[in-house]
């Protein structure tokens, strides 16, 4: 049965792939030239043709006939190619989906009529289909009618089961994609101001990014204006949503025309999108360092600061805009934005309306303190905390009078860090409740200790800086009263230092507590003196015992060196504070006293002791222990 349609081992019944000319030719051929009696070979059991033999021969011509009517009048373009990949017959659809007549199309090289040549992963899986190395391939091509119109096709390329050749077949699929790319706008931009949205915004920067990791002849450099802008939220609340919608359209369009007139980037320009609420981003690919960037920022607060004619509404808002610029490679979307939007922040921080640029020292600043703040509170648990103290001398008779306690923490990873890297930081999440009531109990219990192990002389006080989220978020008055008996320091020698600022506008439950913690016994000190609210008449109805002069003004009794005084201002406010501060029974400590020139001369204005490296810097207690036992000696 080489002569049927069906071929070699094809079980009957099956579905007949479609027949081309050429095989219709070579069939109807052989079966013209076979002799009846060899094409119905006879049963050798009864000399005659089998049935199955009898039914091929007699229905095979004009099932040719069947398969190449309906190969031709199918709705589907389709085209037989042989393995050599030329076309051997087309149908009437190929033609007119091409343009042209189908005896054009034969002979023709069907590669270049689809445009499979176009890309090597196309070309190379069309190929493997020919040489019968792959089932089925499947590509989508743009194609080009010679009336002018483009259209999309999907082009499937599958051997027939014949083997010499294959079948192409092309649906036109315009349609298609034209919804899915309305779908696609729709959802990859803000209804609102038209712009494309976060999704778009982050696929164009990774995009943008992995195309840096290659030498495409650009700067390989990217950069980001990200901005929100300032005090929109009372625009909806005060005027309504509609009109606040309005208002970003118009910023969008200002936002698109500063990126136009910016410059022209390979892809097509900058991208402006819209991330979500008042944020918006313009995206410079292969940008030319930080000076572009910085001048598009100008640009943008420039255009955004002429007011808005809306609905009858006059309205002028600003902008702060975070700016990074950076090279692609090695930069990933995630840590550009996150960089972005640190810079945005330290805008809005540094005043709004403005532009900031990304300081890489300022964000390893900040995340430092990040690290800081989500261990500081396990810290004080794990014992990470010491103190150190530093002496206030006698400014008549050098003698130690008190210590200041200095807190310091052991960083496993920051090493031995100050008051001023984590002060801040635990004042404002709180933990330093937590961590003042450790340094309150601890300097008193080394106190007391000091004061069991040196009878023979006058006991020194400690004093402790208190914050104050102390005074609000705890009972400090019981937390002093329960410190002091746990570690029986007499209430005279507990010193609390808080700053002017805090203590100045002190009322209700504040100055309730430090009227107690007075009457307990507690000294009560003012910390740097004369850079808060100076408010001297409120001054005199507070329970304050100590007055501790800011270091600002010491540091103006230094003398240079040829003796002239560079600051007789400073001196002269100095001996007014200090004579004003023992008129309402107050004693004076002068901070930062670092010369014996300053030591004399604030002895002679009057302040009672010093503090400062010209004694000593903040030492361990062992030291503190050793200038005890010096007196009533000269520190």
């Amino acid at each position: 049965m080489s002569g049927t349609s069906e071929g070699p081992g094809r079980a009957p019944g099956t579905i007949r792939p479609p027949v081309t000319e050429r095989h219709t030719d070579r069939i109807a051929g052989v079966l013209a030239d076979r002799p009846a009696e060899h094409a119905q070979n006879p049963d050798p059991r009864t000399g005659r043709a089998t049935l199955a033999e009898r039914h091929a021969a007699g229905r095979s011509a004009s099932e040719v006939r069947d398969y190449r009517a309906a190969f031709n009048a199918a709705h589907l373009a389709m085209a037989v190619v042989d393995r050599e990949g030329v076309v051997v017959s087309a149908n009437d659809a190929l033609a007119e989906l091409l343009g042209t007549d189908p005896a054009a199309l034969r002979d023709q090289d069907a590669a270049d009529l689809v445009d499979l040549a176009a890309d090597h992963r196309t070309w190379h899986a069309y190929r493997e289909v020919l040489r019968g190395a792959r089932n089925r391939f499947r590509c989508t091509r743009r194609l080009k009618h010679p009336d002018g119109h483009s259209l999309w096709a999907e082009v499937t390329v599958s051997p027939v089961p014949d083997g010499s050749s294959v079948l192409l077949s092309i649906a036109d699929i315009s349609d298609r994609r034209e919804l899915q790319a309305r779908l696609r706008h729709l959802q990859m931009h803000d209804p609102v101001t038209r712009l494309p949205n976060r999704t778009l915004f982050f696929e164009r920067l990774t995009s943008a990014l992995e195309a840096s990791a290659y030498d495409n002849g650009g700067t390989g450099r990217i950069g980001i204006c990200y901005l929100d802008l300032d005090g929109f939220k009372a625009v909806n609340d005060t005027l309504g949503h509609r009109v606040g919608d309005r208002l970003l359209g118009a910023v969008a369009a200002r936002l698109t025309e500063c990126a136009d007139q910016s410059g022209y980037a390979r892809s097509g320009g900058h991208l402006v999108a819209r991330l979500g609420g008042d944020e918006f981003a313009v995206l410079v690919e292969d940008s030319t360092g930080t000076e572009q960037l910085a001048e598009l920022a100008r640009s943008v607060l420039k255009a955004l600061q002429r007011p808005f004619d809306l609905a009858g509404q006059r309205l002028s808002v600003s902008a702060s805009i975070g700016v990074v610029e950076r090279a692609g490679a090695g930069t990933s979307a995630t840590g550009l934005m996150q960089a972005a939007d640190t810079t945005l922040y330290w805008a809005k921080a540094d005043g709004k309306a403005r532009w900031t640029l990304f300081d890489p020292e300022r964000n390893a600043h900040r995340m430092t303190r990040q690290a800081l703040s989500s261990t500081l509170r396990p810290a004080v648990e794990r014992g990470e905390f010491t103190l150190e103290y530093q002496p206030l001398v006698g400014m008549a008779d050098g003698v130690v009078h008190g210590v200041e306690a200095l807190v310091r923490w052991n960083h496993p990873q920051f090493g031995t860090l100050p008051p001023n890297r984590f002060i801040g930081i635990a004042e404002e999440d709180g933990s330093v409740v937590q961590l003042g009531r450790w340094v309150l109990r601890t300097a008193c219990r080394q106190a007391r200790r000091w004061q069991i192990e040196h009878p023979g002389v006058p006991p020194v006080f400690v004093s402790v800086n208190v914050a104050v989220r102390q005074v609000w978020d705890s009972d400090l008055v019981a937390d002093v009263a329960e410190i002091l008996e746990e570690t029986q320091l007499p209430p005279e020698l507990l010193q609390l230092e808080l700053t002017e600022s805090a203590v100045m506008g002190s009322a209700g439950r504040p100055l309730q507590a430090l009227q107690a913690l007075s009457d307990m016994g507690v000294h009560i000190a003012i910390d740097d003196f004369g850079t808060g609210y100076s408010n001297l008449a409120y001054l005199s109805r507070l329970p304050v015992s100590v007055l501790k002069l800011d270091g600002s003004f010491v540091r103006g009794f230094q003398y240079d060196e040829g003796g002239a005084h560079p600051s007789p201002a400073d001196e002269t406010i100095v001996e007014a504070m200090v004579q004003l501060a023992h008129r309402l029974g107050l004693t004076v400590t002068a901070e930062c006293v670092e010369t014996d020139e300053q030591a004399s001369r604030l002895a002679r204005i009057g302040c009672d002791t010093g503090q400062g490296w010209l004694y000593s810097r903040a030492v361990t207690p062992d030291r503190i222990a050793k200038m005890i036992a010096l007196s009533p000696q000269r520190v």
